[in-house]
């Protein structure tokens, strides 16, 4: 297989950022595309409700995606570090730990899940009158999910393998698959609700197919590494998986949070403005991981960069990856902005008929949401940055503040103090009450550092 040529501790850094970050935006914007088009096929072809009862399980979903980005983030940024000290064997014991323990951890809540179908659906904000759709999309999609992990850990490994193409060409099979059996399933075959997250599991399925085959065939240092069954491997696995828990964590509260606005939001929704409600502001949650992607992509591509050059010790390029990912973000944030509001109302009209009473909520509320964006990408990219550089706390800690600490406040009181437009206005004011105290930290913790290199 013909491999990307990059040197994380060599090359020009705006060559390694473009050369990461475009394969991964395109990967990415693929991600975006099939969510837009799932719930195009399924506003139009099943319906409104069917959308609500997608947005029911969405959380769970999220929930399975942070715990694979956690160890996928945990495991590159330790990776990136050893391979910088020359440990190969160091990097392919911490791939092999971390895929070992996420299959774990996927098969107890697949299990749960299939245990406990009824309760789960409710706790995450479902309504008598989506139950049936929500059960529907919840069973066909679970066994997809451990594919799942193998595709959402990967692709961080992979891009520090030195082959972001064909991590890009996973997402992008992945996705058109999805699309077309998306497709194929709800119209031509009738199969509802219940064809979509068929299509979502399949497609899962060949995506995790495909990293695996990469690691076993294709890969250039990073490969399965055949671990002891001793007391002593055990003790270490155990230390290394709670390490790279550890590192990672903040981005399992990223999709942790995008779960908790979404069970927030149903239920505030559901309570101002009823099942029409939480359908449109499903469009808005459809429409999110665009905003959510195209800020990843910029974090992923500078994160092996950061941390591989932190391993080295030369904190002039770490510096210099940080500044071209943050104007990178500064760009990809303002373009999402501006497009949520100019198109607010073809955007909301891709998932719901303009008769629908949700098509005039969403219009009304898809530009407030889109002033998330901005400051959602400076916040990822510098969250990125702390992990890629193994400050883990202070990823957390900001990670917490935009996900929880001021986003459930908002979601509470904002409505209360504007009304409907409060419930939209949130995760934008959460985002860029996040911004002002990062950007704050920083700018002392720099002033700091200068005085005391004089």
């Amino acid at each position: 297989m013909e491999r990307d040529k990059l040197d994380f501790g060599n090359g020009k850094i705006g060559q390694l950022f473009r050369a990461m970050f475009f394969p991964t935006l395109v990967g990415m914007a693929f991600n975006s595309a099939l969510n837009i088009c799932d719930g195009m096929f399924v506003g139009h072809g099943v319906g409104s409700n069917a959308l609500a009862a997608i947005n029911i399980v969405a959380p769970l979903f999220l929930i399975c995606t942070g715990i694979g980005l956690m160890f996928g983030i945990g495991a590159s940024v330790i990776g990136g570090i050893r391979l910088a000290e020359g440990n190969v064997k160091a990097a392919r014991i911490i791939m092999t730990q971390a895929y070992i323990a996420g299959a774990v951890i996927f098969g107890m809540v697949i299990l749960g899940s299939l245990l406990f179908t009824r309760p789960v659906l409710y706790m995450l904000g479902c309504s008598p009158a989506l139950e049936g759709l929500a059960t529907d999309y919840l069973l066909w999609l679970l066994p997809g999910l451990v594919f799942f992990y193998l595709q959402c850990a990967g692709m961080m490994l992979i891009r520090l393998d030195g082959s972001p193409r064909y991590a890009m060409s996973v997402q992008i099979v992945a996705a058109v698959l999805n699309i077309f059996l998306d497709w194929y399933m709800v119209f031509p075959l009738g199969m509802g609700i219940k064809g979509a997250s068929m299509a979502t599991s399949i497609s899962c399925i060949v995506a995790g197919i495909m990293v695996v085959a990469y690691f076993i065939f294709f890969s250039n240092k990073l490969k399965f590494y055949r671990l002891r069954l001793t007391v002593k491997s055990l003790r270490l696995s155990v230390r290394n998986v709670g390490y790279m828990a550890k590192i990672g964590f903040a981005t399992f509260i990223a999709e942790l949070a995008i779960g908790v606005m979404m069970v927030t939001g149903n239920y505030m929704f559901l309570s101002y403005l009823g099942e029409a409600g939480v359908a449109a502001f499903s469009v808005g949650c459809y429409l999110f991981p665009l905003i959510f992607s195209v800020s990843n992509a910029v974090a992923q591509s500078s994160q092996p960069i950061i941390s591989y050059n932190y391993g080295a010790m030369r904190p002039d390029r770490v510096r210099e990856a940080l500044r071209i990912a943050l104007w990178a973000a500064v760009v990809s944030g303002a373009a999402i902005s501006a497009g949520m509001w100019i198109g607010s109302g073809v955007l909301a009209g891709i998932f719901i008929e303009s008769t629908d009473a949700a098509y005039v909520i969403a219009t009304e509320g898809l530009p407030l949401l889109g002033l998330c964006a901005l400051p959602f990408a400076l916040n990822i990219t510098f969250i990125g940055y702390y992990q890629s550089c193994e400050k883990s706390a202070r990823s957390i800690i900001y990670m917490l503040l935009r996900g929880i600490v001021f986003m459930l406040p908002g979601f509470i009181l904002l409505p209360r103090i504007i009304g409907v437009p409060g419930l939209w206005l949130s995760l934008p004011v959460s985002e860029l009450a996040t911004l002002i105290v990062i950007a704050l930290a920083y700018l002392k913790n720099t002033a700091a550092s200068t005085l005391r290199r004089k």
